[in-house]
């Protein structure tokens, strides 16, 4: 294996190592400017995002090299850092570098001086994160792999802490921190399992080893529960809607945009690398978990009455859907089914990085309406449209795309889903012949859902009228928030336009991982995007979007034939009422009612009666996560009562400590005699 000065032989390794310390060394130059605000925002955040673009060139041409491996000499003595940059980690790092870039760019104009943390250290923190991201993608043994995925970890809880003046963002940030640890044993219960009690603990040895069913199975299912509290998986989903409105945005986009993914990186790498064994049952346990997040999720967001706490929900929606892809995408590879695979594995990758650029979007323009207006509750937003038209039709785009509407790479990610659950008609056993297409069903209800969220999330913030007067104040975007939003909105209409090249860049990670892939099927079908064949399915994107302009364009000319370019403005129809007021426009509350009364078994809700006595009265409904009430808070309370018995041990005399010295040897002397 070659050495660190052996740079000949991995050329993209190395400039990917070069990004790494760039990022670093932007990091460290925040310290040394720690409050000198314009230095960090006009300087460091924009060479960040210039050191992302580099990223994102390089691993575009390392997706079709051969795998490049490496040792560093760091860590241990006899346990070096071990580096593979292959087709799986070029297309993640494909996905840092292009989320990043227009983030960071947006972050340059977001921050405002005096908010939470210095702004060098914050500039520490964002950029050590994605150091660690990118190292996670190119790790190749378990040590080197928990290093940086724990730095990854540490990073983003102080992200999450930036304005840790407040005690809600503490509490959401303890939670965050304390799931990933969770998780973090799981993860390192599943690497010991997989190194097979050889002491090797690379990659490349658990490529080797031949785990039993039993003990791959059990494998499995520590790299789910480990990687899956990360991703945000039910029932592990819970710091996710707390962290989220607690981050600044920048760093929220990165955590749903990037951070989830790197989650799914590692079940990609577990299951479809590492594990040389696949079981017909840990696809379908996989899709099970996956639509159910996606249920939750979706159901949830629906009846969010505050911005990012509903984007958040819809995160949860998106990765469950992305799982069930995977899962299927296993199903097929137990039987053999290498075609049908390569599809389903196709569509969740696809579905991983349209959600990274429409859900980064989605927050940064978030973030903008926030700092316009004051506000984060969709209670007392409207009609923005007027003061922020660039950041509304940025956002309008997104929420197109994360509804699954075409011409966006939403709606090419969800048609290849629907389209893999649909191929299976061939699986052996009437069992899974039915239980497949009832999920393509289930999957059908979560984006029509979803759909429906984002009529919500936009129409009640930018339409209508002001339901503030102070609304009438808020500014539109500046000049490097746009500059990121409108890199955001460009990745999201070329995932939506050209599908059959960015297939191509998957291509090599289908073959590597499943023995197959679509490069061939849609290189054949010119600017339709065939699936499989095109007597069964395809889709053209640059002719359903010439027909839209097409179609806009006769109706403009339609009416200016006929009305001959007149204008003529009347009242809005009032219903007979003339005394509105905006307060009598449709509410967030009173959009999502009809989703709350539908789906009442999957929440806890608690109302909130006015008194006849109450000088103002309100009707309150306030919607909560069952499973804190059903597993969390009772866990909770197991651990305390627990804690609370092991406490008696402390006694704080040394010779009570003495005995439990003695008694403690006697009993592991009278083990080892046996």
């Amino acid at each position: 294996m070659p050495s660190l000065t052996q740079a000949t032989t991995w050329v993209h390794l190395d400039w990917v190592l070069l990004v790494v310390a760039m990022w670093l060394l932007i990091g460290l130059l925040g310290i040394v400017a720690l409050r000198r605000f314009r230095f960090v925002a006009v300087v460091l955040f924009p060479t960040g995002a210039c050191v992302s673009l580099f990223l994102l060139g390089v691993a575009l041409s390392a997706a079709f090299a051969e795998p490049e491996l490496a040792v560093l000499p760091l860590g241990l003595p006899q346990l070096p850092f071990h580096l593979r940059l292959d087709s799986l980690s070029a297309f993640f790092l494909m996905l840092i570098g292009g989320v990043s870039a227009g983030v960071s760019t947006f972050a340059a104009g977001y921050f405002r001086q005096g908010e939470g943390t210095p702004p060098g250290l914050i500039c520490l923190e964002y950029h050590v994160f994605l150091a660690s991201i990118a190292m996670v993608v190119i790790a190749d043994d378990a040590y080197l792999f928990m290093v940086v995925w724990e730095t990854m970890a540490l990073s983003s809880f102080f992200l999450v802490m930036a304005n840790h003046r407040i005690p809600e963002i503490r509490q959401a940030g303890y939670l965050y921190m304390l799931v990933a640890h969770i998780g973090a044993l799981g993860i390192l219960m599943c690497f010991g399992l997989l190194q097979a009690n050889t002491g090797d603990y690379t990659f490349a040895n658990m490529r080797q080893q031949q785990l039993t069913p039993f003990w791959g199975s059990i494998a499995f299912v520590l790299a789910i529960f480990g990687f899956g509290a990360k991703a945000g998986l039910l029932p592990l989903h819970i710091w996710l809607p707390e962290a989220h409105p607690a981050a600044p945005s920048p760093f929220s986009a990165l955590m749903s945009g990037v951070m989830l993914k790197i989650a799914i990186y590692a079940i990609l790498r577990v299951a479809f690398d590492l594990l040389q064994t696949r079981i017909w049952w840990w696809g379908v346990l996989l899709m099970a978990i996956g639509l159910a997040t996606a249920l939750f999720g979706v159901v949830f967001s629906t009846v969010q009455v505050e911005m990012k706490r509903l984007l958040a929900y819809s995160s949860i929606e998106n990765i469950g859907l992305i799982c069930a892809g995977l899962g299927l995408s296993l199903l097929f590879s137990s039987y053999g089914m290498k075609s049908l695979s390569a599809l389903a594995l196709t569509a969740a990758m696809y579905h991983m990085i349209s959600h990274a650029f429409f859900k980064s979007l989605l927050f940064c323009s978030t973030g903008a309406v926030m700092h316009a207006t004051g506000e984060r509750s969709l209670g007392k937003l409207g009609g923005l449209i007027r003061n922020m038209p660039w950041v509304a039709w940025s956002t309008l785009v997104g929420a197109l795309a994360c509804a699954g509407l075409p011409p966006f790479g939403g709606f090419v990610a969800e048609w290849l889903l629907l389209q893999s659950f649909l191929f299976t008609t061939g699986l052996p056993g009437s069992f899974l012949d039915m239980l497949v297409p009832v999920m393509a069903a289930l999957i059908a209800l979560i984006a029509a859902l979803s759909g429906y969220t984002m009529v919500k999330y936009f129409g009640v913030i930018f339409l209508g009228q002001h339901r503030e007067e102070k609304l009438a104040k808020a500014h539109d975007a500046g000049l490097w928030e746009r500059l990121g939003m409108a890199w955001l909105v460009t990745g999201c209409l070329v995932l939506g336009l050209f599908p059959n090249q960015v297939i191509a860049l998957m291509d090599p990670v289908t073959q590597r991982l499943v023995g197959a892939g679509l490069a061939h099927t849609v290189a054949d079908s010119g600017w339709l995007l065939v699936p499989v064949s095109i007597e069964r399915a395809s889709y053209a994107p640059a002719i359903f979007l010439l027909g839209i302009l097409i179609s806009f364009g006769f109706v403009f000319l339609l009416v200016r034939k006929l009305y001959h370019g007149r204008l003529r403005r009347v009242p809005a129809w009032d219903c007979g009422y003339p005394w509105q007021t905006p307060r009598m426009q449709d509410t967030a509350e009173g959009f999502g009612q009809p989703i709350r009364q539908i789906f009442e078994p999957f929440f806890r809700i608690r109302r909130h009666h006015p008194s006849a006595f109450d000088e103002n009265p309100s009707y309150k409904i306030t919607v909560e996560d069952p499973l804190w009430y059903w597993l969390y808070l009772p866990l909770a309370s197991l651990v305390e009562r627990t804690s609370r018995i092991i406490g008696l041990l402390q006694q704080g005399r040394i010779a009570v400590y003495l005995m439990y010295s003695f008694v403690t040897l006697i009993v592991v002397l009278l083990a080892v005699n046996r």
